[in-house]
């Protein structure tokens, strides 16, 4: 009897464009000027992006697109969450106990700690308009810059998976 090997590749790739933006906005508020700037319809996603690590939860604001016309979904996301943890230090006497508050913070992306939101698309198909869509992003007022990044150069790309 014959034997099988079964090889299992990783096909299951997927397909994404990522704009890296450097904003100081709120991100409520850069959603809004990404509507009216490069006419997307951004909405709040009900749940936002939940992390749990060492014990930390952690969230991250997430707004969607979907545009069915050219089957292209748009995300924003920000890159980084801060989170006040609570220390408790004894100072040896009986009502002297010392709470110091640290602030962690932690990305979505680690490689890119500078940068303050991405926007990911996703496209049936392989022309998006991105150099347009970066320029139209460029003329925000508000936006110091925004730049596309190299996706398969990425070692944490599955942190951008929102489903």
């Amino acid at each position: 009897m014959g034997t099988y090997k079964l090889i299992l590749d990783d096909d299951f790739k997927e397909e994404f464009s990522l704009i890296a933006i450097h904003c100081s906005e709120e991100p409520f508020r850069l959603a809004y000027l990404l509507n009216q700037f490069v006419e997307l319809r951004l909405m709040s996603r009900r749940v936002d992006l939940d992390f749990s690590k060492d014990g930390l939860e952690i969230t991250f604001p997430l707004y969607d697109f979907e545009d069915e016309m050219k089957y292209t979904s748009y995300n924003l996301v920000a890159n980084r969450c801060k989170s006040h943890v609570a220390k408790m230090a004894s100072s040896g006497s009986l009502f002297g106990n010392i709470t110091n508050e640290e602030t962690i913070t932690t990305y979505v992306i680690p490689e890119y700690k500078q940068v303050d939101y991405f926007l990911k698309i996703q496209s049936d198909f392989n022309s998006v308009g991105l150099k347009t869509t970066i320029s139209k992003i460029n003329e925000i007022k508000q936006v110091i810059s925004a730049y596309e990044i190299d996706v398969e150069k990425l070692k944490s790309k599955n942190n951008l998976i929102f489903d």
